[in-house]
């Protein structure tokens, strides 16, 4: 009994320190970093992150997201991170729509606000099951068709489970659109003009920044903050821990606030994929919408009304 505990413990222990726990580096500011904006500005506004000797600490969200890891160049980001599989968790039970999620992304990627790579769903099953809030990233399927369809190679999956999108190949086709059965991707129909910020920063598939006019980009699992040892934005953001990131080769996940094993937490709470009759094998896993923590009408509160017309007509009929 004493060996199995140890065992345990060392497993825990190691997956924080190999990296997929947000690292005290995140606070420290000794990360090598690519895009930080210049002004020292504090949000006031708290979040909590793991060291990696597993204690939580309590920083100021702007000392996470006012700065990026670097991240690899155009060739390395095609190869992934040795050894790793990466895979996200969602558990429905948890969702209050706080939107949270979608707006950290956004800003991680510096989308404009008619962008979203995480998106958020009202979901109803049944005629009479209660309907349920959603978020959908990219699933980054192990059988992925996007990629089999890209006809130039701009598209690809990595060694580590990642799907990514180079930009720089990408000939704005839009085959992969139509071949992703759940409308992951978006098209960058506008010429935006770049920020300053923007303009310093070397492209790498891996930030999808900048973005490039003409071109399909998605939700990329952030794949530099992994590097970094740190977990993506949409996962630290969540203020109900709704989101898990780990490793599946370590069967180890973390929202945040704590670390589980991968194959409990999909045993003991019935995670399954959605529309896995598809054959796509996505890396992210859904736990079912029992026990609510809360009533889905709190997801339409402090919303702008263009987002909560989104639901409006949905809304109306549950």
């Amino acid at each position: 009994m004493r060996d199995k505990k140890e065992k345990t413990e060392n497993s825990r222990r190691k997956f924080i320190q190999q990296g997929m726990a947000l690292g005290a580096s995140a606070v420290a500011g000794s990360f090598l970093l690519s895009s930080c904006n210049k002004k020292d500005e504090k949000s006031g506004e708290k979040v909590n992150v793991l060291s990696p000797d597993g204690h939580v600490l309590e920083i100021d969200k702007e000392s996470i997201h006012n700065c990026r890891p670097a991240a690899a160049d155009r060739k390395e980001a095609r190869k992934g991170i040795p050894g790793r599989k990466f895979v996200m968790v969602i558990d429905l039970a948890k969702c209050k729509n706080a939107r949270k999620c979608v707006e950290d992304c956004q800003d991680m990627h510096h989308l404009p606000l008619h962008m979203e790579y995480m998106k958020v769903y009202l979901m109803k099953d049944a005629k009479n099951t209660p309907p349920y809030w959603m978020p959908k990233p990219c699933f980054h399927c192990d059988n992925p068709p996007c990629v089999s369809l890209c006809p130039v190679g701009a598209t690809y999956k990595r060694s580590d489970g990642i799907v990514l999108i180079d930009t720089h190949k990408c000939i704005g086709c839009k085959f992969c659109m139509t071949a992703c059965p759940y409308s992951a991707r978006v098209f960058n129909w506008e010429k935006e003009e770049q920020d300053e910020q923007d303009k310093e920063i070397a492209y790498s598939p891996e930030t999808s920044i900048p973005r490039v006019h003409g071109t399909v980009s998605k939700c990329d699992f952030c794949p530099e903050m992994a590097r970094a040892g740190k977990l993506p934005s949409c996962v630290t953001a969540c203020p109900n821990g709704v989101i898990y990131y780990g490793d599946a080769n370590e069967d180890a996940v973390s929202n945040g606030e704590e670390i589980v094993r991968l194959s409990s937490l999909l045993v003991d709470k019935g995670g399954y994929h959605y529309a896995e009759e598809l054959g796509t094998e996505p890396s992210v896993y859904y736990l079912p919408p029992v026990d609510r923590i809360f009533p889905v009408d709190k997801g339409l509160d402090n919303m702008s009304e263009e987002i909560r017309n989104r639901y409006r007509n949905f809304a109306k009929e549950v």
